[in-house]
């Protein structure tokens, strides 16, 4: 008996509690509507240059430069993706086939930043090796320094590089390499930290059963670091999609272009740039990588949400 009238007060003072609290979270409504208006602000600024380029890709009249904004223009139709996806420039070259090769070149990135990447990242985080500190600083030195920096030196070491009548810098793959050159250091630094975050107790209780540094690597530590993983994948994808620098000076081949080279292709000089065509192809370009974010969002947010609690 005594034990339900002492269960009664703590079923009644709950309630109260969670109203309580739901009170002291409730902003004064003067302050609830100056908020919804800073929203509201940052909400059109972002998307006004979206409505723009949507508008201008819709227009059918293809102005040389753009003259205002219109949300629906009059004859609206989506004549101009239908003619980027067709022939977007001068070149023999379809929409399909500067797809597949930025594709290429985002694929490769990608893969290597994260698998080269995580191995070097482990290594710095668990071993204790000669050099370490200074490797370290080596790869913070490179990360400091700008991808264009290194065009030149680059572009003559993979000329060099001729088997036959292949000629590594003039390649899709020779413009992977060169710019996953410069996105390792990120990666290596950027998943170092995310590593140091993750107990080393978890990895003792896994060589206490028996576990070897390759089954603790495997089993333990590429689960936890999923986060991280998508977050470097993501950016390696980004740099690789929307590569200009290295493709523009290494390609010389049209067939070799990737989608950033058609798209500047198309800026003409004296204003005489297709800008519905331009617009439409620059909306193309930007689908794949929203898709690709959809799709690791929840990795993304909580990879960078343990990192901002962890610093």
């Amino acid at each position: 008996m005594t034990a339900q009238v002492g269960a009664v007060p703590q079923a009644i003072t709950k309630p109260v509690a969670v109203a309580t609290t739901q009170r002291q979270r409730r902003l004064p409504l003067r302050r609830q509507f100056i908020l919804q208006l800073v929203c509201l602000f940052i909400a059109l600024t972002v998307l006004f240059p979206i409505m723009w380029i949507v508008s201008m890709a819709i227009d059918p009249r293809n102005i040389s430069r753009p003259d205002g904004l219109t949300l629906i223009p009059p004859g609206a139709s989506f004549a101009a993706f239908a003619q980027v996806i067709q022939q977007p420039t001068q070149n023999p070259v379809s929409f399909v086939q500067l797809a597949a090769n930025s594709l290429f070149i985002a694929v490769i990135i990608s893969t290597a930043s994260v698998g080269v990447g995580v191995l070097a990242a482990y290594a710095f985080s668990r071993m204790a090796f000669r050099g370490r500190e200074t490797l370290m600083i080596g790869v913070l030195a490179v990360l400091m320094l700008p991808a264009v920096a290194t065009l030149a030196p680059l572009y003559v070491m993979l000329s060099k590089v001729q088997i036959g009548t292949f000629n590594l810098r003039d390649s899709l793959f020779g413009v992977a390499l060169a710019v996953t050159s410069g996105q390792l250091p990120f990666a290596i630094w950027n998943m170092k930290g995310y590593i140091d975050t993750i107990p080393r107790d978890l990895e003792e209780a896994a060589a206490v059963d028996g576990a070897g540094k390759l089954q603790t690597f495997w089993h333990v530590i590429l689960p936890l670091s999923t986060p991280v993983l998508a977050v470097t994948a993501f950016f390696g994808f980004i740099a690789g999609w929307t590569e200009f620098y290295f493709s523009w000076q290494f390609l010389d081949q049209p067939q070799s272009f990737t989608l950033a080279m058609a798209l500047n292709g198309m800026v003409g000089q004296y204003g005489t740039t297709p800008w519905s065509q331009f617009a439409a192809f620059s909306i193309l370009v930007a689908l794949p990588v929203s898709v690709v974010y959809m799709f690791l969002q929840r990795y993304i947010v909580g990879g960078l949400a343990i990192g901002g609690v962890k610093g």
